[in-house]
């Protein structure tokens, strides 16, 4: 199950993981209301769907005027974003998130995935930040660096100095760093993700970390034990066969629940 950018950054936060001041919402006039209450004249506004591409699909700009805030949101608020991820119909948008413009010195890429072969979790990270990892993978793997977590003993501060020290940080972004790494990995572990992706993570001018973007996909075969994800579930974003599949799923795990505590009373 995917997670929208606007969840995926509440997540982060809960977490302590440094993201932007934002607010989602979903009217122009709230998209105006909110803005005049975030620091700064230049905001960033995204469109709000389970999709990559959104920046080229033009469902995510920087604006310095309500104005455009509001053309923007009247433009795609109960319309359909395409993107090279999504069919010819796209996907609706619902929601739009905005934040506060960040200057932005150098890009990075933080991300997660269980690695099937080892059954750990791999905590990936590249200076070409802002780049698809696929492509960077296979045009360039030595500028991927990774790690494998125990799931015993769980995240440390050793593998979060290795790929700090492969990124040639600062002795104040290694702190930082660190910080967001142990977050990055107890979020992954506590709610079951499968995927998670912070593309870019920024480097602000500042010299501070910074999670301008937030990908996440959570494991669908937890989210029995996930009730405060399967909440977040968007099924306007979903194929409604996938939907109906995923729900008769569910249903199924708590049905066969339900007979293993007969069997054991």
């Amino acid at each position: 199950m995917n997670l929208h950018e606007y969840q995926a950054k509440a997540l982060f936060k809960e977490f302590n993981m440094p993201v932007t001041e934002s607010y989602v919402v979903d009217t122009a006039k709230k998209a105006v209301e909110v803005a005049k209450e975030l620091s700064g004249n230049k905001w960033v506004v995204k469109a709000q769907v389970h999709a990559g591409g959104r920046g080229k699909a033009g469902g995510v700009e920087i604006v310095d005027s309500y104005e455009s805030i509001e053309k923007f949101a009247n433009k795609w608020l109960g319309n359909n974003l395409v993107t090279f991820q999504t069919g010819d119909k796209g996907q609706p948008v619902n929601k739009i998130l905005i934040e506060s413009c960040s200057d932005i010195a150098d890009e990075l890429y933080l991300g997660a995935v269980i690695d099937r072969a080892s059954q750990r979790l791999v905590v990936m990270t590249s200076r070409e930040g802002g780049m698809d990892i696929e492509e960077v993978a296979s045009q360039s793997p030595e500028k991927i660096f990774q790690v494998a977590v125990d799931p015993i003993e769980g995240p440390n501060r050793s593998e979060a100095l290795e790929l700090a020290t492969s990124l040639k940080l600062d002795s104040n972004q290694v702190s930082q760093f660190t910080n967001l790494y142990l977050g990055l990995v107890n979020l992954f572990m506590s709610k079951d993700l499968a995927l998670l992706e912070i593309n870019p993570l920024a480097i602000t001018l500042e010299g501070d970390l910074l999670c301008l973007d937030a990908k996440i996909n959570v494991d669908s075969n937890a989210l029995y034990r996930q009730e405060e994800i399967f909440a977040m579930r968007d099924i306007s974003q979903e194929d409604q066969r996938e939907v109906q599949a995923s729900e008769w799923g569910l249903s199924y795990v708590a049905l066969e629940g339900n007979i293993g505590c007969m069997v054991n009373g």
